[in-house]
């Protein structure tokens, strides 16, 4: 996964924070970070629409698939007051993620855990599952889909953000998603509705967003670069060179029509 530069370095929130003045011994507010640890699109925005879509609330119990440096994780329970548990395979992510929850002084609500969802959690233990940029990341897609049904209480729901393949590849495409994305494998969009179906999941929804993700990785790198001077001050060469690949990459990506955006819901 590290070959996948967004994952490198990711003590580098604490600079960040610095940078705004806040020590790495200081409290926290969720408000405070929500501009540095939602690596999806669109940041809180996009977590009110998961809330929003799976009714989120106090009496919630939500798995986060993926869940990065616990963002939305965080979000979800300073704004519902559901219990979370935030899930993540690199253990350098997780943990940078629990030390800032415990900042938060979320740790009653937020859960984290270091692991594999292909490992299977508590069956039936959750009302709602979010993962936002992580299932691209695994391509046993029958198994992934069926770890994740289980999970769910008989009523549960599933909010999912994920990349889908509206063309076939060419070989360079398929090595850029490959190493620089860690994508091995996408469904198209059929593809993701049967698999949905086969793992047991109805009421299914595929809204397409290409258009928007479009906009916002080519938004991001424009972005990305015009402080470039300030981030290399800040993180160095060698970091804002790979973060720059890599949002150069996925734009790219989407520019020429290679992936597309799908928001997936289920129950």
């Amino acid at each position: 996964m590290k070959s996948m530069k967004l994952y490198a370095e990711v003590h580098r929130i604490h600079r960040e924070l610095e940078a705004v003045g806040i020590s790495e011994d200081q409290p926290l507010r969720v408000e405070q970070l929500t501009p540095f640890d939602q690596y999806h699109y669109f940041g809180t925005e996009a977590v009110d629409e998961a809330i929003g879509a799976l009714g989120l609330n106090e009496n919630s119990r939500v798995l986060d698939v993926g869940s990065g440096l616990g963002g939305p994780a965080r979000y979800i329970a300073a704004r519902t007051g559901a219990r979370v548990t935030a899930l993540e395979l690199q253990e350098d992510l997780h943990e940078v993620a629990a030390e800032l929850t415990l900042r938060c002084g979320l740790a009653s609500l937020v859960e984290h855990r270091n692991g594999n969802i292909l490992d299977g959690v508590e069956a039936g233990g959750y009302d709602a599952i979010i993962s936002f940029l992580c299932f691209l990341h695994i391509p046993d897609r029958k198994r992934l889909l069926a770890a994740c049904r289980s999970a769910l209480r008989p009523d549960g729901g599933i909010y999912v953000e994920d990349f889908g393949k509206p063309r076939h590849h060419t070989p360079a495409e398929e090595e850029a998603l490959r190493v620089k994305v860690q994508c091995p494998y996408l469904p198209t969009r059929e593809d993701y509705g049967e698999q949905l179906q086969a793992a047991g999941f109805r009421q299914a929804s595929l809204h397409d967003v290409t258009e928007s993700w479009k906009r916002f990785t080519a938004d991001r790198l424009a972005a990305f670069r015009a402080n470039r001077k300030r981030n290399i001050a800040l993180h160095g060469h060698d970091l804002v060179d790979g973060l720059d690949d890599f949002y150069a990459t996925v734009a790219g990506l989407f520019q020429v029509g290679a992936i597309s955006g799908l928001k997936i819901t289920a129950r």
